[in-house]
């Protein structure tokens, strides 16, 4: 028996390892609000899971096997690891490869960015980006292909709007998917259009996916590529576990070939996508999950509507600023009734994208219609956003036994123009943490990356501070909504855990469950919540080894 220092070498585990000198916390017993915090000073894990934690003494007076070896962690802070509750893995490793057009301040700073990309990647046929937000410019107004096309004239350009609901091209892009100003908008989407009914280079939701056709698909060496590089970027961030919002057939066959291969560092819970051509058979093979758990299919996510800030999002009443759109659903109504019938009786849970009261509305009544024809009650149904819900509906989630997926940075990055696409009024049932969980409803968060960043210490500092990471505004946005630190971390980890039915096994560091943690640089739980984003992740571990280490 030896003892590690584990800031100055590199450990390798023995079977039975007991963590000392540890400022640990942890929640214990069952989600919701029962739940307590608890916090301790040793750990000990064998075989890859928490068999005990406590104090030192305690736990050597509990046990008489042997141990094998000891790590000091200098008495560091200890949490789960984070569970992101909505991500996309693939979408942020290609993320990482391409322009990243989050901080722009203009569109004219777009399209230098873009410009310098195209540059630097000469062989590349398409330049694609993520990240603009015409709502953090000055003008406000949504950018143009003309602008694009004066910087690249030669190649086709595809760039993603921060929420992934809008796409701003330039004509080439416009001109290989054959739009032009006779060209009728989709079903579900939009092509914005100037002054002279021309296509703008703006495409919304549905709208999105004409273009796309016509790009190059990522091969599935690139995407391989890009799952394990967003792997990595995960757990410097101390997320061990993430529920993937919305794989396709060939996205499942890598993460099991992974899986198979023992390359799959972070826990994924993948939800089926509603458009997956041969989602009928992928339900008629069953439930698929690992004994190690690191991966598991067992829900299919549904897109109901767009995003607020494209005025995708479906709502009851006109927009504000915009009284002539009510936003889009993405599904018909007859197609998200189909849906939910197919999906539950084989067992799946339906977590379905709504953001406009509308679309919670639509998704709401689905649900009670499926209960009342084919069951499933049981599943633990998810509304992935719930960002703006009437308040007539509210309590209808906990009436239904739904979970809220919600995603604590959409407030603090949205809060610049909530109010501006709902009016003051509506703003009641809009970001409703607080009166979510006050009646009992679950609360499983996460980050939506890459739409926002992956760190949820990001998304653990807004909950709790409904503020951005400048504390602006003075006081919060809407601070009567907030949650308290530990309902904040129960979100990310017990609660998290609870929203894909593996809180017997994940979510807290509890004796018999996967020894899945993250050694913090500070205490959250310590000093200015207004610091709270600013955490370092020193180590992350799953199943007890060490898969990151600063």
């Amino acid at each position: 028996m030896f003892v590690v220092n584990l800031f100055c070498a590199t450990t390798v585990f023995a079977q039975t390892v007991l963590f000392h000198n540890v400022n640990g916390y942890t929640l214990t017993g069952q989600p919701g609000n029962e739940a307590q915090l608890q916090q301790f000073s040793a750990m000990l894990v064998r075989d890859g899971r928490i068999a005990a934690i406590g104090s030192v003494s305690s736990i050597r007076g509990s046990f008489d096997f042997e141990i094998d070896e000891e790590v000091s962690l200098n008495n560091k802070t200890v949490l789960p690891g984070i569970i992101d509750a909505h991500g996309h893995v693939l979408g942020l490793g290609l993320n990482l490869m391409e322009v990243d057009l989050r901080t722009a301040t203009s569109e004219a700073d777009a399209v230098a960015r873009v410009r310098e990309f195209a540059e630097q990647n000469p062989n590349a046929d398409w330049i694609v980006g993520r990240g603009w937000n015409q709502e953090n410019w000055e003008s406000r107004s949504f950018p143009t292909a003309n602008s694009l096309d004066e910087a690249i004239p030669d190649r086709p350009v595809y760039l993603t709007r921060v929420d992934g609901h809008a796409a701003w091209v330039n004509s080439i892009a416009l001109s290989r998917a054959t739009i032009s100003g006779a060209t009728v908008s989709p079903d579900g989407g939009d092509i914005l259009r100037d002054e002279r009914g021309n296509p703008s280079g703006v495409l919304v939701d549905n709208a999105m996916y004409l273009v796309e056709q016509v790009m190059p698909k990522a091969s599935r060496e690139l995407q391989t590529q890009a799952i394990e590089l967003a792997f990595q970027h995960l757990l410097e961030r101390g997320i061990t576990g993430v529920h993937d919002a919305g794989i396709d057939a060939l996205n499942l066959d890598i993460y099991k070939s992974l899986a198979d291969n023992n390359k799959m560092p972070v826990r994924v819970y993948a939800m089926l996508g509603a458009n997956e051509p041969t989602l009928p058979q992928l339900l008629a093979q069953g439930p698929y999950t690992r004994s190690d758990e690191r991966l598991t299919v067992r829900s299919v996510k549904i897109y109901a509507d767009g995003a607020l800030g494209s005025r995708g999002a479906a709502l009851l009443e006109p927009y504000h600023d915009a009284p002539d759109q009510r936003g889009l659903l993405v599904t018909s109504p007859d197609q998200l009734h189909d849906l939910y019938q197919l999906v539950i009786p084989h067992g799946f849970q339906v977590n379905t994208h709504a953001i406009g009261d509308r679309a919670n509305r639509l998704a709401l009544d689905e649900f009670a219609r499926a209960y009342a024809t084919v069951g499933g009650r049981n599943l633990r149904h998810r509304i992935e956003h719930a960002q703006v819900v009437h308040p007539d509906d509210l309590a209808r989630f906990k009436e239904l036994n739904i979970i809220a997926s919600m995603q604590p940075t959409h407030a603090t990055s949205d809060k610049n123009m909530a109010e501006d696409r709902l009016g003051k009024e509506r703003m009641q049932g809009a970001y409703a943490w607080n009166t979510l969980l006050e009646q009992g409803t679950i609360i499983a968060a996460g980050s939506d990356f890459p739409v926002e960043l992956a760190d949820p210490f990001f998304g653990l500092h807004a909950a709790v501070t409904r503020q951005d990471r400048d504390n602006q505004p003075e006081g919060g946005w809407y601070v009567h909504e907030s949650m308290t630190i530990v309902e904040a971390l129960r979100s990310f980890t017990l609660d998290a855990a609870y929203a894909s039915g593996q809180e017997q096994t994940l979510g807290s560091l509890e004796p018999g469950k996967w020894a899945d943690f993250i050694v913090l640089d500070a205490d959250p739980f310590v000093g200015d919540s207004t610091t709270l984003w600013d955490q370092k992740v020193l180590a992350t571990y799953v199943a007890g080894e060490t898969v990151f280490q600063r």
